[in-house]
This record gives C-alpha cells, structure tokens and sequence, in this order.
C-alpha cells in the first residue's frame, strides 16, 4: 500500500488547471496525518482544499482501541467498511495531486525505497476519498484515502511489497477523465475508474531514505560527550 507520496508543488500546476492552485502551504513529502492538496468538486464549481492523509485521523481514533491506518481503501471491500463506507456510498470522490509515490521493492532481500511516477516525469493525480471531522475546537477539518486495486499482474506495480503479500497498486486517474470522476454519480460509475494504469507510461527507481543520524551520546552530567 502507499503509505508516503511526493506532493505536487504549486509552480507546476498546468495539469490541474481546472482547480485552483493551493493557497496554503503543504510539505514536499506527504506521510500519515500530513494535509497536502485534494481536488474535489463542490456542486458545479472544483475545488481546491488541504485534507490530512488517512481517513481516520490518528487523533479521532478512540481511546483505547489498537491504531490503525486508513491511508488505502482496497476497492474491492470499500463499500463495506465501516472506516470507508459511508464516503464510498456518498460519492465523496477527490483526487491527490502527486509527483510520485513510494513503495518497498524487496527484490534485493531487504526492503529497498522506490518511487514511482509517469515515464516523462509529468505530475499526475490518485483516485481518492475524503470525510470530514468535527475537531476539538468545534474546527471542520478533512481527510483523504488513496483507492486501491490488485496489481498481481500488472508488470511494474507486481514489483513491490512483501513477497507472498497481494500486489497492490494505487488507481491514477488520466488527466481527461478528472472532471469525469469526479462527476460521478453512483458507484457503478465510480467503479468503471478503478483500473491499473498502464506499465509502459510509468517509471520507477529505487529512492532510499538517507541514513538516519546518530543521536549524540551524552556523559552523567547531561553534557554531550567528547569521546
């Protein structure tokens, strides 16, 4: 699943012209509980509007129950899930603008960062859905979640993820079709949309993290030490 993305930065926004450009200010790399730009239609106008990543915020998970990520929704059971349902059935539709994101290629033996984006390097957009929250404060904020299909065949999206795990591939959405997906208007139409994008129009390579720092060791006395 696609736990982490590259946003799409606001000085390259010619593909999504029919939506505003943001006005707000979103960090390069997206992970759990970052808002980034979503693209969603509001009666006959598109929109533009920040949305944190995973549908069920960490901080509106209820006490005492065990964690849990909402950043893919599987298509195939998105309409019986209590965390997904209910956006799935309203036709709560968006769509997350990306550079690329990332998956584990575990090809090597170990768990290798790649990233993945189109093969010219274009931005482009993932199939999503978005709910709103009621916050402390009395605040609406929103959230997303990536639509995700089974990607055991598809030629590059196989590549990745544990061995023996189903594939799974994240739905991008061709630039023609977004006002179309958007506009949808019963499920059965929104389902015609969740297909794999084809292999020879995307590009990979491996993408690691940098090594983390050590932290600095420190004497009894709270002081950094020399040695």
């Amino acid at each position: 699943m696609c736990t982490s993305y590259e946003a799409n930065p606001n000085d390259a926004w010619d593909v999504f012209s029919l939506f505003p450009v943001p006005d707000f200010d979103y960090r390069p790399e997206i992970y759990k509980d970052y808002f980034a730009p979503v693209l969603r239609r509001s009666a006959d106008e598109f929109e533009t509007v920040p949305a944190s990543f995973g549908i069920v915020p960490r901080r509106h998970i209820r006490p005492g129950r065990k964690a849990y990520d909402t950043m893919n929704a599987r298509s195939e059971s998105v309409a019986d899930k209590q965390s997904f349902s209910d956006a799935w059935k309203n036709l709560q539709l968006c769509l997350i603008p990306c550079r690329t994101f990332f998956e584990p290629n575990y090809e090597t033996g170990k768990p290798v960062r790649w990233k993945i984006g189109m093969s010219g390097g274009a931005p482009f957009a993932i199939a999503g859905l978005w709910r709103s929250w009621r916050e402390i404060d009395g605040a609406q904020t929103l959230a997303f979640t990536m639509l995700t299909v089974n990607s055991d065949e598809h030629p590059l999206m196989n590549r990745f993820h544990k061995p023996g795990d189903e594939k799974r591939s994240v739905v991008i959405v061709p630039s023609a079709n977004y006002a179309s997906w958007l506009s949808c208007t019963t499920t059965d139409d929104a389902r015609g949309f969740l297909s794999l994008f084809p292999a020879e129009a995307m590009r990979a390579e491996p993408f690691p993290l940098p090594p983390r720092k050590p932290k600095p060791a420190d004497d009894s006395s709270g002081q950094q030490s020399l040695l």
